[in-house]
C-alpha cells in the first residue's frame, strides 16, 4: 500500500562539504505499512567506492537498518527501516563517503495519525464481542445442562411412576391374593362349621319305620319297611306320601333318606293332627297347615313357606334333623356335609317323618345310621356355630 500520496513529508538535506562526485542528496521513501509501523526506504544515486549509510531517530541514536543492495561498486547505497509509533515519529538518513570526506541527510517526521492504530471503540467492541460470545456459550452450556437435567429428571419420573404401576399391580396381586386366601380361610371355616353341625346332628340318630297303615294306596312298602316307590306311574308322586311308625314330641332326632337320582321327591314332618287325617282318608292330598318339608323338583330345592334354596346341588342322600326343642326342622347334604336349609315349626303334639317319591317307580327308603358320640373340639380350637 503506497502512502506517498496521502502523507506530508517534511525531508531536510544538508550538506557538510562539498560532493566530490556526481550524486544527489538520498532520497527517502515511504513504502508501506509492516510490524505494525511504516517501512521506510533510503536510495542514493551517487556512486561511492566506499561509502556508509546511517539511520538516525529524533534522539540521535543511531539504528541499523536492512541493506537493500549489497553492491558498492557500481550501485547506489541504500537501506530500509522499520518506523513505529511512540520513537519520536522522525527518522534521519545519512550517507557517509570516506574517501571523499562528504556526507548527505535527509529527513522525514511522519504524524501520529499516520501510524496503524486500534481504535478504543474496536477494543471496547472485541470486549463486548468476546464477552458476548462468552455469554452465549455459556448459554448453551446452560441449555445443554438444562436439557440433560430435563431428561434425567423426566427419565426419573418415568422411572417412579413404572416402579408405582409395577407397586401397584404387586399390590393388586397380593390383594387378590389376600383376598382369595381369605374366601378359601372362610369356605374352610364354614366347611368345618357345617361338618361340626352336620356331626352333631348326627349323633342324634334314630331309626325311622314306614306305616303300612299310613300311606297312600298308590305307594308300595318294602317288606323292612324302609323303602317306599310309586306303584302308577301316571300318578303324581308329590300327591302320594307315607308317613313313619315314629312321632316325636320332644328333644333331637335324625334320620337320612337315600333319594337317588329322583327327578322329584318331599321330606319333612306333619303334625299328628295331619296324620290323623291321612290315616283316615287315604286318597286325598294331606292338608297343608302342619306340613314342614323340603320339595325337590325339576333341579330345585324348596323349603316350606319360602323360596327356592340357592347354591345347592342335587345329592342322593338327605340327611333330617328334628329339633323340637328349638322347633326347627334342618336338612342336610350327607355325601358333602353340608346344610340344605332349614324351617320353623309350629305345631302342637308329635311329629311324624314322611315320604314322598315321584312316579318313576324307583325306591326312596330310610338309610340306617350308626349313633355316633359327639366329641367336642379342644378348648382353643371351638368354632362358634
Amino acid at each position: 500500500m503506497g502512502l506517498t500520496a496521502v502523507i506530508f513529508l517534511l525531508v531536510l538535506a544538508s550538506r557538510h562539504q562539498p560532493t566530490a562526485g556526481v550524486g544527489h542528496d538520498p532520497l527517502l521513501v515511504v513504502d508501506d505499512y509492516e510490524d505494525g509501523g511504516i517501512r521506510l526506504k533510503c536510495l542514493s544515486e551517487r556512486l561511492f567506492s566506499e561509502a556508509q549509510l546511517l539511520w538516525t531517530d529524533s534522539r540521535g541514536d543511531n539504528i541499523t537498518g536492512t541493506p537493500l543492495s549489497a553492491d558498492t561498486g557500481t550501485a547506489g547505497v541504500s537501506s530500509s527501516i522499520v518506523l513505529k509509533a511512540g520513537s519520536g515519529n522522525s527518522m534521519s538518513c545519512r550517507i557517509l563517503d570516506k574517501q571523499l570526506k562528504t556526507s548527505t541527510e535527509s529527513s522525514v517526521a511522519i504524524a501520529d495519525a499516520f501510524f496503524p492504530s486500534t481504535s478504543p471503540w474496536l477494543a471496547a467492541f472485541v470486549v463486548i464481542l468476546l464477552l458476548s460470545i462468552f455469554l452465549v456459550l455459556a448459554a448453551i452450556y446452560k441449555i445443554r445442562n438444562n436439557n440433560k437435567e430435563i431428561t434425567r429428571a423426566q427419565n426419573a419420573r418415568k422411572q417412579i411412576e413404572q416402579d408405582i404401576d409395577e407397586l401397584k399391580r404387586k399390590l393388586d396381586e397380593q390383594g387378590r391374593r389376600f383376598e382369595k386366601e381369605n374366601e378359601d380361610a372362610e369356605k374352610r371355616i364354614e366347611n368345618v362349621r357345617n361338618e361340626l353341625k352336620f356331626r352333631k346332628a348326627r349323633s342324634n340318630a334314630v331309626n325311622i319305620t314306614l306305616d303300612q297303615k299310613c300311606k297312600h294306596p298308590n305307594l308300595c312298602i318294602s317288606d323292612d319297611k324302609r323303602r317306599v316307590k310309586s306303584s302308577d306311574k301316571k300318578e303324581t308322586a308329590l300327591k302320594a306320601m307315607v308317613v313313619a311308625t315314629e312321632g316325636f314330641p320332644d328333644k333331637k332326632h335324625y334320620w337320612e333318606v337315600e333319594v337317588g337320582n329322583q327327578s322329584q321327591w318331599e321330606l319333612g314332618v306333619v303334625s299328628e293332627k295331619v296324620r290323623d287325617v291321612i290315616m283316615n282318608n287315604m286318597g286325598i292330598s294331606p292338608p297343608v297347615n302342619g306340613l314342614f318339608s323340603l320339595q325337590y323338583s325339576q333341579g330345585k330345592y324348596i323349603l316350606t313357606g319360602r323360596e327356592d334354596v340357592s347354591d345347592c346341588k342335587q345329592c342322593s342322600v338327605v340327611g333330617v334333623l328334628l329339633d323340637v326343642e328349638s322347633s326347627e326342622l334342618s336338612f342336610y347334604n350327607v355325601e358333602e356335609m353340608s346344610p340344605l336349609g332349614s324351617v320353623v315349626l309350629e305345631f302342637t303334639g308329635k311329629l311324624y317323618p314322611f315320604f314322598s317319591p315321584d312316579s318313576s317307580g324307583k325306591w326312596l327308603g330310610v338309610r340306617p345310621v350308626k349313633p355316633q358320640t359327639y366329641d367336642p373340639l379342644p378348648q382353643g380350637e371351638e368354632i362358634n356355630e
